[in-house]
């Protein structure tokens, strides 16, 4: 889920604090909820239905099933043909979705065993319908992956019509590509694993980098949570004259560009990071000037913060009155 992070002056040599805004903070009113029409295709073939019962058909004997209590009950019920289930990573993300759009959440039993097993079996019936899963693979990654594996199978053995993965976050994104010899691409093989398992579509929101959407060999839908970052620094009524959009690295440079261009074309500054190993950077120092300005540093991922703390301290010494530090990937322990 998208994330903002503020940081005033700090006022003491440490790390400045910092205090996390979600995305569902930042929207005090959900839009009304829908609620799903009769469908009038299947009202008619009721009423046509009847008059047959009532008709030539009752001379022969209908079979119980359909009578008119039972017919009124199949064609007209609150049956839908989409179900959303939810994994254990978010459930409340996945309540909210559900409400949105006027369904409630499907049942299913998910559970661990004394040795860490998943089980997953879903308490009704799926066939021929559009099922959508919310299950992101954040921290424990391997734990939730799996989760989301099983349940796509459970699904497809239930002759699931469509089986759409929403994955909110998508664990291993940073292996997109080989730096180093000898090195695995994991994205690719989770997309592998995906596929496999019988998802026919992904949702995913904001990937580390778009050429992971090229590892599917399905359909994948990518959605971005930029307007939601875009929305609240609204909000904060900032003078574009005094705003600077910062890339906390060299490799966010296209990101924080295009965040700048949609923030009345902002100045561009860029930290120069020197990485020396995975979730430790050492910050060295600031390409462009913040002097005097309000400053949005612009991350995909954060699950340590080691980049985003120093880049803020860094950005606070180069005279910056205040640091909104924003991720669409929030991950905090």
């Amino acid at each position: 889920m998208a994330s903002i992070l503020r940081s005033s002056c700090p006022t003491s040599s440490t790390f400045p604090r910092f205090s996390v805004i979600s995305s569902n903070q930042l929207h005090n009113k959900l839009p009304h909820r829908r609620r799903l029409a009769r469908n009038p295709i299947r009202s008619s073939l009721a009423e046509e239905l009847k008059i047959v019962q009532n008709g030539i058909g009752m001379e022969q004997g209908f079979p119980s099933f359909l009578t008119s209590d039972h017919l009124e009950h199949a064609v007209n019920g609150n049956d839908t043909r989409i179900r959303i289930f939810s994994g254990t990573a978010n459930p409340a993300l996945a309540q909210e979705i559900a409400c949105y759009m006027g369904l409630e959440l499907g049942k299913i039993k998910i559970k661990r065993f004394a040795d860490g097993e998943i089980y997953v079996q879903l308490q009704e019936s799926v066939r021929g319908c559009d099922v959508y899963l919310v299950q992101a693979t954040c921290p424990p990654a391997n734990e939730n992956l799996m989760e989301l594996l099983i349940m796509i199978d459970a699904c497809r053995r239930a002759s699931a019509k469509n089986i759409t993965a929403v994955i909110p976050y998508f664990g291993y994104a940073r292996a997109d590509r080989k730096t180093q010899g000898r090195e695995s691409i994991a994205a690719k093989l989770v997309a592998n694993l995906i596929t496999e398992a019988g998802a026919t579509r992904v949702l995913a929101c904001d990937l580390h980098s778009g050429q992971s959407m090229g590892y599917f060999d399905i359909p994948v839908d990518h959605v971005y949570g930029e307007p939601v970052i875009l929305d609240y620094l609204a909000s904060k009524s900032i003078c574009a004259d005094h705003l600077v959009v910062v890339s906390p690295d060299v490799g966010g440079v296209a990101r924080a560009r295009a965040f700048a261009k949609k923030l009345s074309d902002a100045p561009l500054a860029i930290v120069d990071k020197r990485q020396h190993g995975h979730n430790v950077a050492e910050v060295m120092n600031l390409i462009g000037d913040v002097k005097g300005k309000v400053a949005v540093m612009v991350d995909d991922m954060i699950d340590t913060a080691g980049t985003i703390s120093k880049g803020a301290a860094l950005l606070h010494k180069e005279g910056a009155r205040e640091v909104y530090a924003c991720s669409t990937h929030a991950v905090f322990r």
